[in-house]
């Protein structure tokens, strides 16, 4: 899991899968634009997520990209 500055949980595991907490959004929602090369910005906007929602979103994806593509 990933911890943002604040010390919150920010990317949690569901019965969904990896989620970005406070949200229904998974991270493999977000991977499929990540592979599609999409900016950031786009994305974020996208899944109406704040800055640090996206920012924690893709540092666990890039950290753990093996398990996140395994999922």
């Amino acid at each position: 899991m990933s911890l943002a500055s604040d010390e919150q949980i920010t990317i949690i595991r569901t019965e969904r899968g990896l989620t970005i907490a406070g949200t229904r959004i998974t991270l493999y929602d977000v991977m499929d634009y990540v592979t599609a090369q999409y900016s950031p910005k786009f994305i974020q906007g996208l899944f109406d997520l704040t800055e640090e929602q996206i920012n924690a979103a893709l540092a666990y994806i890039e950290t753990h990209r093996t398990e996140v593509e395994t999922e």
